[in-house]
């Protein structure tokens, strides 16, 4: 800026605005600020930081609350050897987070993806951005979300155009016990059953937090699920809960896990006994033995042609299980005699056992005979008159 005194004097011998703009532009531009300004623009044109305005999932709830949100966003920082990380999260209600640091080893721009989960108890709009106040500054743009809690109804009366909606959830197996290795160990899964084809929004609950989403079309009855690897042993619950149309909640479909990695391996093997019947069915039951835990599946086949299918769990100890038996119709080159077939297989290894049955002959009229229609009775004879 142009000092008051020089501002006088130029003005007490005339100076025109050329000349105050050229003495001013003279002074801008001198030597030591021409330098300082030569620096900046070889620092500023380096590696910069960004970060992204953080995304909600889900951005938009509408259901019943507590929901729990979670916010995602990344940041990209110039790194040279040993370099802090500090952010912190900015709230749409005007409040802060705590600031976070993470230590970060290297050279040229690291990208670091940051996370929180906020749980919302009612309705609200609001935004969330994320700050970075180390190595540099700089601040996300803002990222909206909203949660709409629905309300339970309030009256009593159904009407004819209402839906009704009922849930029930089950975990398979229900205890798992063996190494805890990557992979679904419990399979959780719930029926939804509505009194009329409708759509039905629904979420999954694990012990207390939401840890799934899902929308289907329901007629008459629906399966729905989500499954979890444990890596170490616990126990809890999961519940399945229908948001729409009609809220509804399951049962909690309980669990137990016991991480063993130094189980044996599991062998598993069959056994089985077939008999064909007088009207030409062949009919089998069977057993499974394990010699550890995890889950068999048994497969049940007539001639090479599957007519079952199963699974059982076995305990950390394995043990013996009987299947579910079946009785099969014999027909065509089938009544000549023919296998049946159980087949396992578990966590290691799978076996088969077979059997022969005998040929079987269905009962018919012997050749030449027929059914003999039966003898008609004398008509009574008329009176003399």
């Amino acid at each position: 800026m142009m000092s008051v005194g020089l501002a006088r004097k130029a003005a007490a011998f005339g100076a025109s605005a050329a000349v105050l703009s050229a003495l001013a532009a003279g002074l801008v531009a001198g030597p030591a600020q021409a330098a300082t300004s030569a620096a900046a623009g070889k620092a500023t044109s380096g590696p910069k930081a960004s970060v992204s305005a953080p995304k909600a999932s889900p951005g938009d709830f509408d259901g019943s609350c507590p929901a729990k949100v979670n916010f995602s966003a990344k940041i990209k920082v110039p790194v040279k050897g040993k370099t802090e990380l500090a952010y912190r999260w900015l709230h749409g209600d005007g409040s802060k987070s705590k600031v976070n640091v993470i230590k970060l080893k290297g050279k040229g721009t690291k990208s670091v993806t940051v996370k929180q989960s906020i749980t919302f108890k009612e309705d609200v709009k609001g935004w969330e951005a994320v700050q970075v106040l180390g190595p540099v500054k700089v601040t996300s743009k803002k990222g909206y979300f909203s949660v709409n809690c629905e309300k339970p109804q309030q009256d009593n009366v159904r009407t004819h155009l209402d839906v009704s909606v009922s849930a029930s959830a089950w975990a398979s197996p229900s205890r798992y016990v063996g190494p805890c290795t990557p992979g679904d160990k419990i399979d959780f899964v719930g029926l939804i059953k509505t009194d009329r084809p409708s759509w039905v929004r629904y979420r999954w609950v694990l012990n207390g937090d939401v840890v799934d989403y899902g929308k289907v079309r329901v007629r008459d009855a629906r399966k729905v699920g989500f499954g979890i690897s444990p890596r170490h042993s616990q126990r809890g619950w999961a519940q399945l809960q229908v948001l729409s149309p009609d809220g509804a909640y399951s049962n909690r479909a309980y669990y137990k896990v016991s991480c063993r990695d130094e189980a044996p391996d599991t062998r598993v093997s069959a056994s089985t006994s077939v008999s064909t019947t007088s009207d030409c069915k062949v009919t089998a039951s069977g057993a499974v033995h394990s010699t550890g835990p995890g889950r068999v599946r048994w497969t049940w086949s007539v001639n090479g042609k599957t007519v079952s299918t199963g699974d059982t769990y076995f305990g950390y100890n394995g043990g013996s299980k009987s299947v579910e038996s079946i009785s099969s119709v014999l027909t065509g080159d089938a009544t000549k005699g023919g296998t049946v077939t159980l087949s396992v297989s578990g966590p290691d290894d799978s076996a088969s056992v077979s059997k022969a049955y005998s040929a079987c002959q269905a009962t018919t009229p012997a050749p030449g005979t027929t059914e003999q229609p039966p003898a008609s009775q004398p008509t009574p004879s008329r009176p003399a008159a």
